[in-house]
């Protein structure tokens, strides 16, 4: 509970709240004012992320899809809080 708190106020003070997850899994459900981003297109989309002084919550479906967009994040810079899957939210 304590960290669905903490992740909820960061993306309420500014944090960008990322899914990763396909097109078609965001259409179906998906935390309201997520940007959607599917992880095999993040190397190529991080322009659209913001500067990387953002911090950046970014979630998938199970969390593996979340694991490896962290990575690629935080190698780019960012400040990344992995929060796994959709339903921690």
């Amino acid at each position: 509970m304590i960290d669905t708190i903490h992740h909820r106020k960061l993306v309420a003070d500014g944090a960008l709240l990322l899914d990763v997850r396909t097109p078609s899994e965001f259409r179906e459900q998906h935390v309201p004012h997520a940007l959607n981003v599917p992880v095999q297109e993040l190397p190529g989309r991080l322009h659209e992320l913001g500067p990387t002084t953002r911090p950046i919550v970014v979630y998938c479906r199970s969390g593996g899809r979340s694991a490896q967009a962290t990575a690629m994040l935080r190698q780019a810079g960012y400040q990344v809080k992995d929060i796994g899957p959709m339903t921690a939210w």
